[in-house]
């Protein structure tokens, strides 16, 4: 039985965000000893961030009502139907007294048969027309979407994980080393997604390129850096974007930071209202993966520079709505300098 993604009654949410990290599960059982209480998804999670809820509090206080689980005496048939039917990556199997006696897994239940992630089937535009100024030398050679960190270079990692969610379509907008870029994916025969180009003559941010998709894309897409590679769940994320009638969502990383010293809350005539030491601040951090509608291109002018920041606020002031959809910090592992870099290509040994 999956013990490690078994939590007690007394773990915060952010402790479960932290478990989420180091098991690679979504999903934890939360339990008062043997007994079952409920379960705690990243969902579940990302609800409460969104919902501005403290992520120091227990995650009993967060627990879903209706639970899904298997009775020890239900045939595994009917358990793994259920489990396919809700994508439920770990089905907690409890017994008549309620006590908690198995955990039944995705990958043990289906042996990879099946994914665990829907079929989203969005267009896909990856930015890759940076110079990677700061992991020069390497980028004097190569561009940085062709930088090994496996035995692929990232882009087609970052390819990899849009192909799980059916996102066959990709555009990539290219400046610097642009034939290096188009020569190598014309190199590769039996590609299962096709890859067109829009070519920038001169920088133009990270959304001012996307003017040139103006009468190309009608649809829902997503626009991606090409020096991250983000585990998130795709069709989670545009659902999120659509019920919400976003106009634009941002993937953001929450991340913890430990302030070294003693933090002062004052008021306004200097008094002394709080003062924490060395406390552990919780952030919301954009990590360059965002969902967009077609709506966007009104706010961008030909061969003009601009910044997708300034395009989400351009939209926001405007009346548009604008999604945060939270991920936990080990689900983006970026390789924007050379630490980061080596850290990346450790992990994926």
């Amino acid at each position: 039985m999956g013990k490690d993604i078994i939590i007690n009654t007394g773990a915060t949410l952010i402790d479960s965000l932290k478990i989420m990290d180091r098991t690679g599960k979504k999903l934890l059982i939360v339990c008062d000893g043997d007994s079952f209480i409920g379960v705690i998804s990243i969902g579940d999670i990302q609800r409460s961030i969104i919902n501005k809820v403290d992520l120091n509090e227990p995650v009993v206080r967060h627990l879903r009502k209706d639970v899904l689980f298997a009775r020890s005496d239900e045939d595994l048939q009917r358990v793994k139907e259920r489990m396919l039917k809700e994508r439920i990556e770990s089905m907690p199997v409890v017994d008549p007294r309620g006590k908690l006696v198995d955990i039944i897994d995705w990958n043990d239940a289906f042996e990879n048969e099946y994914p665990s992630t829907g079929a989203v089937g969005c267009p896909v535009v990856i930015m890759a027309g940076g110079k990677g100024e700061r992991l020069k030398p390497l980028t004097n050679v190569l561009p940085k979407p062709l930088i090994p960190v496996s035995g692929k270079t990232i882009i087609e990692e970052i390819i990899d994980l849009f192909l799980k969610a059916s996102c066959n379509r990709f555009y990539l907008s290219v400046n610097y080393k642009a034939e290096t870029i188009k020569e190598y994916f014309d190199g590769i025969d039996d590609k299962n997604y096709s890859v067109e180009y829009i070519r920038e003559d001169k920088p133009l941010g990270t959304a001012g390129s996307l003017y040139l998709l103006k009468d190309v894309i009608t649809e829902t897409f997503i626009v991606s850096n090409c020096d991250a590679l983000i585990d998130v769940d795709l069709r989670d994320l545009t659902e999120y974007h659509k019920s919400n009638g976003n106009i634009a969502t941002l993937v953001s990383v929450v991340k913890e930071f430990s302030i070294p010293y003693g933090v002062v809350e004052t008021t306004r005539s200097g008094e002394l209202v709080e003062l924490k030491e060395k406390p552990d601040m919780i952030y919301q951090v954009n990590c360059g993966l965002y969902v967009l509608e077609p709506k966007v291109f009104d706010y961008i002018s030909d061969n003009t520079y601009l910044n997708i920041t300034d395009l989400l606020t351009q939209v926001k002031a405007d009346g548009g709505r604008v999604g945060v959809f939270p991920i936990s910090e080990k689900s983006w592992r970026d390789m924007g300098n050379w630490e980061e870099y080596l850290k990346m290509i450790n992990t994926m040994r």
